[in-house]
């Protein structure tokens, strides 16, 4: 690449649409995990004891994880029908007021239904954003592109933890609204997808149909490949550093382990790997490879994190670190689910499946404190890693590649 081809590069990447979309991202992830940290204290304000924090905090991440899941149904259509920037303008509007709206909350069953509608939110951020920069910049510059909206929206987790540390619950919650509207006002000058543009003139196209996906043998088979990709990557957040504090406890660590402070690690190392994946995949020219070098960097991690005798909470949490580094094909991930499906249905695509991906976590949850009775709790998240890492690798393996393909066509009916 010649210089004058490289510094038009660095406009594509820095172009309004990648940087609005990467800020979009930053206040969805800040949003989508201010409960999870903030849970304990507002519960307690609230007035709960230990016994009822416990049950109603899983009840109000249930409800928010069932909010992603039918929010990314909702919006990945909208998003097909009236068009990418819909979505970013529709779905920051409804998890901002929600956000708002939970620094006043006084009840737990408000609350659950505040956290509900925020989930609706927040599933159409990522998916639209990745949409939105696929279909904009060259194909040779997708994988970079979509990896910088990840890499900078993922250190919204950081942000969120620290405004915690720093404020209570309740002004976490204004922050996270606010910067939403501040963001509402920064998409004003984005403007929609030529791909987009071009394919709504087809009025007689379906578009955004969500049924396609399970009416068609070869659709249904990639819809499935992709969501298989991404398990391991909410496996080592869902699991792995959200129950640290009980790892820790079967290790024999004796200091204090925050799960809090576990996820900001893992969201650190999470940020840094999705901006690597990008530059790994312009280099090796596949999106395949690079997904799966990183996945097995993961489960090396993983190996080491749960039976290699960490012996310290500094180790665990460097772990952690470690773990999110290797899950940093997030990013990627989403962007081969939006690049294997025509433009009529790339929006609901891309939007759904990483909410389903988020939505397996209850799955997850569920299996490993089966599972942990009969066996321990070590060997139980060894055994849910396995299958997550063994349905990843089958996926990764015997997806088509898409590095260098062309977005602009249509899923036939």
């Amino acid at each position: 690449m010649n210089i004058q081809e490289n510094k038009k590069s660095w406009q594509y990447l820095f172009s309004a649409v990648v940087i609005v979309a990467a800020l979009g991202y930053f206040v969805d992830i800040y949003d989508l995990l201010l409960f999870g940290i903030v849970r304990i204290p507002s519960l307690t304000d609230l007035g709960l004891n230990e016994a009822d924090r416990s049950i109603e905090g899983a009840s109000i991440l249930n409800w928010q994880m069932t909010g992603l899941l039918l929010g990314g149904i909702l919006w990945g259509i909208l998003g097909d029908k009236k068009g990418r920037l819909s979505v970013l303008f529709g779905s920051i509007i409804t998890y901002s007021i929600a956000n708002f709206a939970c620094g006043f909350v006084q009840d737990v069953t408000i609350y659950k239904a505040l956290r509900f509608v925020a989930g609706i939110g927040l599933a159409g951020e990522l998916g639209a954003g990745i949409t939105l920069v696929s279909e904009s910049l060259p194909k040779r510059l997708r994988g970079i592109g979509t990896s910088v909206v990840a890499g900078v929206g993922l250190l919204g987790a950081v942000a969120a933890y620290f405004t915690v540390e720093l404020f209570s619950w309740r002004y976490a919650y204004f922050t996270g609204g606010g910067l939403g509207v501040l963001l509402l006002f920064l998409r004003i000058g984005v403007f929609e997808s030529g791909m987009f543009k071009h394919m709504s003139e087809k009025s007689q196209l379906k578009k955004g149909d969500f049924l396609s996906f399970f009416t068609n043998r070869r659709r249904l088979k990639l819809y499935a490949k992709c969501i298989g990709i991404g398990l391991p990557t909410w496996y080592v957040i869902g699991i792995l550093a959200t129950f640290s504090n009980e790892f820790a406890l079967a290790l024999g660590i004796t200091e204090t382990v925050k799960p809090g402070l576990a996820v900001m690690w893992c969201y650190i190392g999470l940020a840094a790997g999705d901006l690597l994946s990008g530059v790994i995949s312009y280099y090796l020219s596949s999106r395949k490879k690079t997904v799966g070098i990183m996945m097995v960097f993961t489960l090396i991690g993983t190996i080491i994190y749960l039976y290699a005798g960490i012996q310290s909470a500094k180790g665990l949490y460097l772990m952690c670190l470690w773990l999110g580094f290797g899950i940093g094909y997030w990013a990627m991930f989403v962007t081969i689910g939006a690049e294997q499906f025509g433009t009529n249905v790339r929006a609901t695509a891309a939007t759904t499946i990483p909410n389903m991906v988020r939505g397996t976590v209850i799955l997850m949850t569920t299996f490993y404190v089966f599972l942990k009775p009969y066996v321990l709790g070590l060997h139980a998240a060894a055994i849910l890693g396995l299958i997550c890492f063994g349905i990843g690798f089958y996926c990764i393996l015997t997806i088509p590649e898409t590095h260098d393909k062309d977005l602009d066509f249509i899923e036939p009916e």
